[in-house]
């Protein structure tokens, strides 16, 4: 089969469209047909591409159709229409096919194709456990979503909204509109003025943009507030000092999240927001314009036309 693979960690000029084996599932597992993968601009600098994983193909937002399944699995059957984030320790899904544990996989949303569907797991999975499982925001708290308009940004202002959460998004300029059309009730240019002269009492902070954005975060955060980061890890001493919470996690693949998230999308509750659509073969472009910043949603790759 094609796949894109890494040999070793760099940038966009590392990856390789070559012909590798196709892979055969076992136990619990399940071989995917590929339709679409959406890529991680960061994933070719990742940690977890040690010697000892490489060479691997990259790509864990997969789309596609069940082709076969291992011993005892009961989630999945053959034919399925599914989607998932397969695992960041695996071979991913940039590739005609992957093998992915049954358990990870969800039936795909009814009403979107399968380029829309394999925009959603790591994104909005990374924004439900952000909000949901370690900030533990509930209705009518409010939050400070930074890159509100970027891949985890735009679902978690859809998410939060969902919940009926007070959002306030931090963008570009030029996203402000399609922030608010996200689902903030409050859309704010980070160039306009500092953030922290502005905004208050917030609940919670979710930080994808780290650095000075990051410090300073501390001085919008009420008393108890909790600042959910995703670029990196937090020192206790950065926000023990200020009375508030801090945390850095990496997102986990969840089969029970994605159920529900794709409940959402079938309601017209939470739109996948794709930004471009390129085919497999052309990966490497795809991450050198990810990698230049400034896109609204996720870029994807189409494997079957």
């Amino acid at each position: 089969m094609k796949a894109i693979r890494i040999y070793e960690r760099g940038g966009p000029e590392k990856l390789i469209y070559e012909e590798v084996p196709k892979p055969v599932p076992q136990e619990g597992e399940a071989l995917v047909c590929v339709h679409a993968v959406a890529i991680t601009p960061s994933e070719l600098s990742w940690s977890a591409y040690t010697p000892e994983h490489l060479p691997t193909v990259v790509g864990h937002d997969v789309s596609g159709v069940v082709e076969t399944i291992g011993h005892d699995v009961t989630e999945v059957k053959i034919g399925d229409p599914v989607y998932a984030l397969a695992d960041f320790w695996r071979d991913g899904g940039a590739a005609e096919y992957i093998v992915v544990r049954a358990g990870d996989l969800a039936q795909k949303p009814r009403t979107v194709d399968h380029v829309h569907a394999a925009a959603v797991p790591t994104s909005a999975l990374t924004a439900w456990q952000a909000l949901f499982d370690h900030a533990g925001l509930v209705k009518g708290q409010r939050v400070l979503i930074h890159g509100a308009s970027g891949g985890v940004g735009s679902y978690a202002v859809q998410l939060a909204h969902c919940r009926g959460l007070h959002v306030i998004g931090m963008a570009s300029t030029l996203s402000l509109e399609y922030v608010r059309k996200l689902g903030a009730e409050e859309a704010i240019d980070y160039k306009a003025a500092p953030f922290e002269d502005i905004i208050h009492d917030a609940d919670a902070v979710l930080d994808t943009v780290g650095g000075e954005t990051r410090a300073r975060s501390w001085n919008v955060l009420r008393p108890g507030g909790v600042l959910v980061s995703t670029v990196g890890p937090v020192s206790p001493e950065e926000f023990a000092q200020r009375g508030v919470r801090g945390m850095f996690f990496i997102v986990k693949p969840s089969r029970s999240q994605l159920i529900e998230i794709g409940d959402l999308i079938d309601a017209g509750a939470v739109r996948p927001m794709v930004a471009q659509i390129l085919p497999l073969d052309q990966a490497r472009q795809a991450f050198e314009r990810g990698l230049r910043g400034h896109v609204q949603g996720k870029i994807v790759l189409r494997v079957i036309q």
